[in-house]
């Protein structure tokens, strides 16, 4: 029988669909198997087959300390005898203040610099990895730290705020996109919360730091705490050095050998499972994949198609509900501790002990979070949250002469900041790696950020004028104003908010493309690996 080109050519194809199809097959098998052994996979043994996961997660998480404390330094200064003696005006009585439009500048400064490096980041990190944007923004905060420890004059000071804000916003959203794309399910939670303890670590650095100076005059009183930040870039630098990048990200370039050797170095390799790493890559091909057959895209507008619009405005807004829910209070509480008419020692005192609660409220919630979930905690977070603010409103109506108030309006604060550190604070950062899709992550965290940015600045602008004597002078019943905007962050929490605990970023996928209501989340099964993906709530 003679064969044709055209026999031959037909036949070479069939050959290689059907050679392509096994290779389908044993890539979704071998997913499977990943997806499997991930998901019965338990805190104690992620913890014992990823010390190293959890260390190069924890290494570059701690760049956001460096922020944690310079953003305390820029609110707490205001409280600081020879920093308003420097940069502040002579009032009437013979004390210093910086006026409530300079105030809110040198804040909003900062929330403008950071909105320009989460743009930065969410296009860099894409292309260059996460080691390379982060080895780029640690050096450039070593120098720009220069400029606030040497300025002459308040607007020095705003253009390092403004240009020290840049590193800032990398920081803001690399750390907890590394986290959550190089450790197992088991661990997400725990690594991406940890972001929230160090900020808790760097606001509490800063605070001690700031207590500790409080004797001490002239200019090097404020010059040693901005000179501290130089302890930070260096080491963090060594370490990202030899850090390995993503393996998500890796898989996403095509670059699946390199995925498979940082597997096999992040993870201490069982020598019963020596097919681990290669069925760990095939999960992470199968699920971009799965979602490249979502939403083709990966640029910002991709972030609002589709089923990652409602992937965008979970991260948006949970990012958000952290400056719509009172937090105001705790960023400006040495400020507001005095403005409410306790002395300045004290309400450094009052301040060291509200972030010690934070950082006390940080770990308690990694054993929250295994047993009750994201939303849960999110919800039950916000309704005591919106209570406090409301019980701290009433003890601003009592006369200015009741110290018993003053101190009751304090002690609410500390016992706000336990909550939310607690709830809202470090619950927020796993919610916000977890929603958003493989192949849109970076940006979605990015366009989250920036949401929270905008209401930082809105904070920034509105909370100097509802403190400041010379402004609105409303002290402790501006708890009124952030009890109603925390009520209305509950009831969007309610509605809008779905469950994200024990999900693989598959699962994730499908729950969103088969448009499953946020309150049907956590009772939903799936079976990822059926022909057409089945899904069915519990009876």
């Amino acid at each position: 029988m003679n064969f044709t080109k055209d026999d031959v050519e037909m036949v070479e194809d069939q050959s290689l669909g059907t050679d392509n199809t096994c290779l389908k097959t044993d890539l979704k098998a071998q997913a499977k198997i990943a997806t499997e052994k991930e998901l019965r996979m338990s805190l104690s043994e992620a913890l014992r087959r990823y010390p190293k996961a959890i260390g190069w997660s924890i290494l570059l998480s701690t760049a956001v300390v460096m922020e944690g404390y310079d953003l305390l330094l820029i609110t707490s200064f205001l409280a600081f005898l020879p920093w308003t003696t420097k940069y502040g005006q002579r009032q009437p009585d013979g004390s210093y203040q910086l006026s409530a439009a300079w105030q809110a500048g040198l804040y909003n400064g900062a929330a403008v610099g950071e909105i320009l490096g989460l743009f930065v980041a969410g296009y860099l990190a894409e292309r260059i990895g996460y080691r390379k944007i982060m080895l780029i923004a640690l050096s450039i905060i070593t120098a720009f730290i220069f400029i606030p420890f040497f300025a002459p004059n308040i607007i020095t000071l705003q253009i390092g705020c403004i240009l020290m804000g840049i590193p800032w916003g990398v920081f803001q959203t690399v750390p907890t996109t590394y986290a959550a794309e190089i450790c197992p399910v088991a661990l997400r939670a725990y690594l991406t919360t940890y972001v929230n303890l160090c900020w808790v670590m760097g606001q509490l650095l800063a605070s001690g730091i700031l207590r500790a100076c409080l004797t001490r005059q002239g200019e090097w009183a404020y010059r040693i705490p901005y000179a501290l930040q130089w302890m930070w870039p260096m080491p963090i630098i060594v370490g990202v050095l030899f850090a390995p990048e993503s393996p998500w990200w890796l898989v996403r370039k095509g670059r699946e050998a390199e995925a498979k050797a940082v597997i096999q170095r992040l993870a201490l390799q069982d020598p019963d499972d020596i097919e681990s790493a290669d069925n760990t890559v095939a999960m992470m091909i199968h699920t971009n994949e799965i979602e490249k057959e979502m939403s083709s895209g990966t640029s910002y507008f991709d972030c609002f198609k589709g089923t990652d619009l409602r992937r965008t405005e979970i991260s948006c807004v949970t990012w958000a509900i952290q400056n719509l829910c009172g937090s105001a209070f705790m960023n400006n509480s040495t400020y507001f501790f005095i403005q409410a008419g306790i002395n300045p020692t004290n309400s450094f005192n009052f301040s060291m002990g509200q972030y010690a609660i934070g950082f006390i409220g940080t770990v308690l919630s990694w054993f929250l979070l295994s047993h009750f979930g994201r939303r849960r905690l999110y919800v039950v977070g916000l309704t005591i949250l919106a209570a406090l603010l409301y019980i701290i409103g009433f003890t601003g109506i009592a006369p200015n002469s009741n110290k018993g108030a003053q101190w009751a309006s304090g002690s609410m604060l500390l016992v706000f900041a336990l909550i939310y550190n607690l709830t809202v604070g470090p619950v927020c950062y796993s919610i916000v790696s977890e929603i958003s899709s493989l192949r849109l992550r970076a940006k979605t965290i990015v366009l989250a950020r920036i949401v929270y940015n905008v209401f930082s600045i809105v904070n920034g602008v509105i909370t100097p004028y509802m403190l400041n004597p010379t402004a609105w002078n409303w002290k402790a019943k501006t708890g009124f104003f952030w009890a109603g905007s925390c009520t209305l962050c509950l009831v969007w929490s309610f509605f809008r908010l779905p469950e994200s605990k024990g999900r693989t970023f598959a699962e994730l996928d499908a729950l969103f493309d088969q448009k499953i209501k946020a309150r049907k989340f956590a009772t939903t099964h799936i079976d990822l690996f059926s022909d057409e993906p089945i899904i069915a709530e519990d009876p």
